[in-house]
């Protein structure tokens, strides 16, 4: 794609807008920023653009700006119904997500994963997977390094594995993994995306530009991501953990299988995960569809299974103070994906939770406790909604707490020896945090000050 002397709207100064002003200014385009937070919020970003001398408006997205560029790229943080959006798109310019513009930009095959839960997981693993098989592998998207920093100096060879959100699928045009993923569809975003049946539409125009010389994955256990295999026209493996399968991965006895007509092969005892609980089990399989689909030899597959221990702030161990273990979840921003942490834990839980609000419900978390939830800390702006849930369903072992130290603190009262203190906060964190690894680092840290008491 021709880029040079291209007038081109970067909207948004997130870490993955300003690595596309970085790539786009390197290769001779006409680059303007825009984000709506002021210059005071946003200093060190503004200085930066000042040494590069690329113009910048902040503080607002003014509708006149419509008119300058030939296209421009949304950060994900940006919806796209807000009006000079839906300005340049009324002048028949393109309005594209930086992993769309990566892709136009690189020659290197992708690995596209998304999903509500499992995402980062299962991206980690797959690239555990490929390096093991010594293909260079690149972890990219919300997992690490924005899309478009590493796409545009990776070679053919190389294979970028991706984790992609719903946002920044809203932002795709021509884009075409050679293999995608969708792990599940349980309601989240709904403050973005206004109603579940949107979501899922987003959700599957991961697969929309492949064709039969493609591969994508579908969880056969999840009934919206299941049905959607009947509108892909790329070729489609399923994975089960409940149901043995004509045709891609599932779980059989004590192993995880892979099936292709009459070959059946075994890859991972299920026992060898170190990764724990039911969706982790989804998760492997999944990982492990996405690496038979592209050749991978199931010895090198099984190997990496047994080996993964796992990714920072998902179901992760912190200590164990005075017999009570600290479990980090803050990856958990939706109920159903801490349903599943509460699910994978075997032990009385006191749970600490709340955070940013979505637009979800919470009765449904709720019901999720499962009589092993003994006491609830709540933080956050939705703190007063989950308490409500919580008494409807006639749990009233709760507590609101002011800030992380005070939660952990009043957690670690309740606990008893041999309980669990879980961190999984079933929402996002923007109303305390900039992001769900400061929320999980700031529990690892109020963890560490239990043992000063």
């Amino acid at each position: 794609m021709e880029i040079a002397n291209q007038k081109i709207l970067v909207i948004g100064l997130a870490v993955s807008g300003m690595s596309t002003v970085n790539i786009l200014h390197g290769l001779g385009a006409q680059v303007k920023v825009n984000d709506r937070k002021t210059q005071d919020k946003l200093q060190k970003a503004a200085a930066r653009l000042k040494s590069m001398g690329v113009e910048y408006l902040l503080g607002g997205h003014p509708v006149e700006l419509a008119a300058w560029p030939d296209f421009a790229v949304i950060s994900p943080g940006v919806p796209m119904d807000i009006p000079m959006v839906q300005a340049i798109k009324r002048r028949g310019k393109e309005v594209i997500s930086e992993v769309e513009m990566a892709y136009r930009l690189t020659c290197t095959p992708m690995i596209a994963i998304t999903g509500t839960n499992g995402k980062t997981t299962t991206t980690a693993l797959t690239g555990e997977i490929f390096s093991l098989s010594g293909r260079k592998a690149h972890v990219v998207g919300n997992i690490g390094a924005p899309v478009i920093e590493v796409a545009t100096n990776s070679k053919p060879e190389d294979i970028l594995i991706a984790e992609i959100s719903s946002f920044q699928l809203e932002g795709i045009r021509d884009f075409k993994p050679v293999t995608s993923a969708i792990l599940n569809i349980t309601p989240d975003h709904l403050d973005r995306h206004k109603t579940f049946d949107n979501y899922v539409e987003v959700k599957a125009k991961i697969f929309e530009n492949q064709n039969d010389g493609e591969c994508v994955i579908l969880n056969a256990d999840d009934p919206y991501t299941a049905r959607l295999a009947g509108r892909c026209r790329a070729k489609v493996l399923h994975i089960s953990r409940r149901d043995i399968l004509e045709n891609g991965a599932f779980v059989e006895g004590e192993h995880i299988i892979v099936k292709k007509g009459k070959k059946t092969e075994r890859v991972c005892r299920v026992s060898k995960l170190k990764i724990r609980g039911d969706h982790n089990i989804e998760n492997a399989l999944a990982a492990t569809a996405m690496a038979w689909s592209m050749d991978v030899p199931l010895k090198t597959v099984g190997d990496a299974l047994a080996g993964f221990e796992g990714v920072e702030h998902r179901l992760e161990y912190v200590d164990t103070v005075n017999s009570v273990v600290y479990i980090n979840d803050s990856k958990g921003t939706n109920p159903d994906a801490s349903i599943k942490a509460v699910k994978a834990i075997d032990k009385q839980i006191v749970l600490i939770a709340g955070g940013y609000d979505k637009g979800g419900e919470f009765d449904g978390f709720v019901d999720g406790f499962e009589g092993k939830v003994k006491g609830v800390v709540l933080i956050g702006a939705t703190a007063k909604k989950i308490q409500k849930s919580c008494q409807r369903k006639n749990i009233n072992n709760i507590y609101i707490a002011e800030d992380m130290h005070e939660a952990v603190t009043c957690a670690a009262s309740i606990a008893a020896a041999g309980d669990t203190v879980l961190l999984s906060p079933a929402c996002a964190s923007w109303d305390m945090y900039n992001s769900f690894e400061e929320r999980g680092q700031e529990f690892k840290k109020a963890v560490g000050l239990l043992r000063r008491i």
